[in-house]
């Protein structure tokens, strides 16, 4: 049985947004979706189930289609169906959320727990639809081996997509000082090895097996660290940066 693609639905805008993307990419993947929702026992839940599914249909007709509703808090329930999950599916914000956060809570606490990749729909309708053709998948590198799953992510996507994928590796340097001055962070790295060499290390194993994908967004893709001696992921202030501000569907690939 095909491992499924997983969508937290809470009767949001925003989970019925997540709804419609995840069942094209289901499709994409050619993979069953599984609708979620995870909530207290309420007579709304068969409700909310029958719309999402109804969308979800009318988004991908013929798709293979489950669901569930699980009693216990959100976040627990969606980081334990994703050990068995292409990846989760949400919203960037849900229906609890104080109208003046950038990213819903629950959306927060699984893409920093979850085991498999997590993808926050975010952006216009322009974005969430893969209208940007060529240049249409973009992923953060860092130099090491941290960003080895999530560039394997994007070229699967890339490929899938039959569109550009584009590889961004940045760092900060000290500006306005005089010569000569002491670095540290990225910017010690970047003058230990060029830019271009950590790019083309991340890359090499991933371009060879798509050798049609052409690598010079409709989804933005980033790597996110285990935690030594912890449970969960580490995400840092890009990752946290892009999941508040990314003007579309970011994913959150954790490192294996």
């Amino acid at each position: 049985m095909a491992i499924p693609l997983v969508v937290g639905i809470d009767g949001s805008e925003a989970s019925l947004e997540a709804v419609d993307w995840a069942a094209d990419e289901a499709v994409r993947h050619e993979v069953p979706l599984h609708l979620v929702h995870a909530a207290a026992p309420n007579h709304e839940a068969s409700g909310l189930i029958a719309a999402a599914s109804e969308r979800a249909r009318k988004s991908a007709p013929g798709i293979r289609l489950s669901s569930e509703v699980l009693h216990q808090d959100a976040a627990s329930a969606l980081v334990g169906k994703g050990r068995n999950a292409l990846a989760l599916v949400l919203g960037s914000r849900g229906l609890g959320d104080l109208a003046g956060l950038l990213l819903g809570s629950v959306s927060l606490a699984v893409a920093a727990r979850a085991d498999c990749p997590v993808v926050v729909v975010r952006g216009g309708a322009e974005y969430r639809n893969a209208r940007f053709g060529s240049v249409g998948v973009g992923v953060g590198v860092e130099d090491g081996e941290g960003s080895g799953t999530a560039v394997r992510f994007a070229f699967r996507e890339a490929h899938l997509r039959r569109c550009r994928l584009v590889a961004v590796h940045a760092w900060s340097a000290p500006v306005g000082y005089p010569e000569p001055v002491p670095l540290s962070g990225y910017a010690l790295e970047a003058h230990r090895r060029p830019p271009e060499q950590v790019l083309d290390d991340a890359l090499r194993g991933s371009a060879e097996r798509y050798r049609h994908v052409p690598s010079g967004a409709d989804l933005l893709i980033v790597g996110a660290r285990r935690r030594r001696g912890h449970v969960g992921l580490q995400l840092g202030l890009v990752n946290h940066a892009v999941l508040h501000h990314a003007p579309c569907p970011i994913a959150v690939v954790p490192q294996r």
